[in-house]
């Protein structure tokens, strides 16, 4: 199903995602944990791993505040209908390429508090249909592929707080059309130059950014503290009026060459002066010679 139910909020869109399509004819669950309507919830249950014999029609998955470390694909991809999984406050790690790629309708996706290290274009590419997305309170997130949401078009709800990036590229989001929240704060943000044109983006777009006074810099020392958009004034003056060494380099044989095309500019038309006048003087002493002759 295509998320483009309009412009519904999600608590609106969700039910009405889980209560079409098959309905739950199966009594199955899964030990220790309870079920409902198209709804599995196995939240706290101390699960060491993905639970087995969960319902195939499925819908609503929550195993949020266990010690699960790993998502298999293939007992993923059994659950075709998924539009919902709760995944909050696990072990999951960094092998997560390609986990989702048989639960393409999934709307909602919570892997915060998690041990995430980098999010790439693997990842996250097969959910097309994907809305929200939290990915917060994992510390040790010090890595997002500039275009690792290049398929997530209909991503609407994006929550990177609390973890361990330092940069974030411009066009990882604002080449997501959809976007109208953005979570950024307390992350350990490098404002230099480079980071510079995100942080314009940011003042200039119309996506929200929750908990605005906490999104700040934390290095350079000099920067520490300072809110984003106070950064980018400074910023600006120093990334646009400083010259690096090899702009100073540039510089320097620009102006070699200057000076160099103009010696050789005087030094031809000194020649050609020259050339000039002893071909004057030449010819004037021709005429002399000529008159005296017929004198």
């Amino acid at each position: 199903m295509s998320p483009s139910g309009g412009r519904r909020p999600l608590s609106l869109l969700l039910p009405l995602l889980l209560g079409t399509g098959m309905a739950a004819g199966s009594a199955r669950c899964p030990s220790g944990c309870s079920c409902g309507y198209l709804e599995v919830n196995c939240t706290g249950r101390q699960l060491q791993e993905f639970p087995a014999a969960i319902p195939l029609d499925t819908r609503q998955l929550i195993l949020a505040a266990n010690n699960v470390s790993y998502l298999p694909a293939v007992e993923l991809s059994f659950l075709a209908d998924l539009v919902y999984l709760d995944c909050q406050k696990n072990l999951l790690g960094d092998d997560l390429d390609f986990t989702f790629i048989g639960v393409a309708k999934l709307v909602y996706l919570d892997l915060s508090f998690n041990n995430l290290t980098q999010v790439t274009f693997g990842t996250f590419s097969q959910l097309l249909s994907l809305v929200v997305l939290k990915i917060s309170d994992n510390p040790n997130l010090v890595a997002i592929e500039k275009d690792a949401f290049a398929n997530n078009t209909w991503l609407r709800h994006l929550d990177v707080s609390r973890t361990g990036l330092t940069f974030l590229d411009t066009s990882t989001v604002r080449d997501l059309p959809n976007l109208r929240f953005l979570g950024l704060s307390d992350n350990p943000w490098h404002c230099n130059c480079s980071f510079l044109d995100f942080i314009t983006w940011m003042t200039d777009s119309n996506v929200h950014f929750p908990d605005a006074d906490n999104i700040t810099c934390y290095t350079p020392e000099a920067f520490r503290a300072l809110k984003l958009p106070a950064a980018e004034v400074q910023l600006h003056f120093g990334c646009l009026t400083q010259l690096h060494k090899q702009d100073y380099i540039f510089l320097c044989f620009v102006g070699f060459c200057i000076f160099f095309a103009g010696t050789v500019a005087a030094w031809l038309a000194g020649v050609c002066a020259v050339i000039y006048q002893v071909h004057t003087s030449k010819g004037e002493e021709d005429e002399e010679e000529e008159e005296d002759t017929v004198a």
